[in-house]
């Protein structure tokens, strides 16, 4: 098969630093190499949070998924609620862990490319005091909106609940600022727009959370935030066996964003977006969102017509991929073209060129 610019929100393409991370010599995971590995990924983990000593950070082998999982399967004791707004696929993924492990919860359903209405929360927040935690994802990457983080941030300061976000497609590519936006935890992973591959995942979270969270609230084996702080506070390590060589790549992709600067990551990537944004405008499409639209995903609709599934197998045909549209969506005709990882706005303009032929 010929390669293909991958404008899909991961995984996605990465720079050949990070690639040549892979071929890392073999390691035990049981070393003072490794453990010094760790320990340095954990503060840029902190650092790509804009995280202060008030925060702790750990690595989880594994999807964005099982950081999420990793934390909401740990953090309540019995009869603690859980409150989650939700309002794309990736709200209805927090929503299946909740589920899954039973959690009380008030949930707070908008529909699909619905923003979430403060006020709303607000009036259910107050009306639930046994509530412990109130969960949102930061980018919802089916549509590709930013969601009302900071606001829901301070009506968590305001009710004395523990804010969790799921940042899995934000970090890197937006301001996850914890501290502004007073997030007591947040997850994400190496494969979006931190530019390095699927499979290492990370939870950034107050300490004072790590000290509350034992091993024994944990309702999984491998995925239990209590056993994975105590091993990373111990010795800078994982409770089990971890992806060793994702772990370089991940380190060296974090080493990336502080040489180029998170500033001026995200400056490209919104660059970025507003050439794909102002070329496919100009070709006529039309977008699913007009306002929140992160800097990373653009959600379009093909002309009344078209064949999704030909445009898909065309663009490829053409060196591009790009995703269908999600859930209602795909039936729509959407697709979407995400700018993460290692495109440029060169690249962003001869994909511009595929598209166009690709629409004639």
């Amino acid at each position: 098969m010929a390669k293909t610019y991958m404008f899909i929100p991961g995984p996605v393409m990465v720079k050949d630093n990070v690639r040549q991370a892979l071929l890392h010599y073999d390691i035990c995971h049981r070393s003072p190499e490794f453990e010094e590995m760790f320990a340095d990924t954990q503060e840029k983990i902190k650092s790509l949070f804009k995280a202060d000593d008030s925060y702790y950070s750990i690595i989880v082998s594994g999807s964005g998924t099982s950081a999420n999982e990793t934390a909401l399967s740990s953090l309540f004791k019995e009869g603690e609620e859980i409150m989650l707004i939700r309002n794309g696929v990736f709200g209805e993924r927090l929503l299946e862990i909740i589920d899954k492990y039973k959690i009380p919860l008030v949930d707070v359903p908008f529909e699909w490319a619905e923003y979430p209405d403060v006020d709303k929360i607000e009036k259910v927040l107050a009306a639930n005091p046994k509530v412990k935690v109130v969960a949102m994802v930061y980018h919802e990457t089916s549509t590709g909106m930013v969601n009302p983080v900071k606001e829901v941030g301070a009506l968590c300061e305001k009710y004395n609940k523990w804010f969790y976000v799921d940042s899995v497609s934000a970090a890197g590519g937006e301001f996850v600022n914890v501290v502004d936006n007073k997030i007591t935890i947040t997850s994400s992973v190496g494969g979006k727009c931190v530019g390095a591959f699927p499979g290492s995942a990370y939870i950034c979270a107050k300490r004072e959370v790590f000290e509350q969270v034992t091993p024994e609230m944990g309702k999984n084996v491998y995925l239990n935030l209590g056993k994975h702080y105590a091993s990373a506070k111990k010795s800078h390590q994982t409770p089990n066996t971890p992806n060793v060589t994702l772990f370089w790549a991940l380190n060296q992709a974090l080493t990336n964003i502080t040489d180029e600067t998170l500033e001026k990551r995200v400056a490209r990537y919104q660059a970025c977006a507003k050439k794909l944004r102002d070329g496919m405008k100009a070709l006529g499409l039309k977008f699913l969102l007009e306002d929140h639209m992160s800097n990373t995903v653009t959600s379009v609709f093909l002309p009344q017509g078209t064949d999704l599934g030909k445009f898909i197998g065309d663009m490829e045909k053409h060196g591009y991929t790009v995703y269908k549209g999600k859930g209602k969506y795909e039936a729509m005709g959407m697709f979407q073209v995400a700018n993460m990882g290692e495109i440029y706005e060169p690249d962003c303009d001869k994909f511009l060129k595929a598209l166009a032929e690709c629409i004639k």
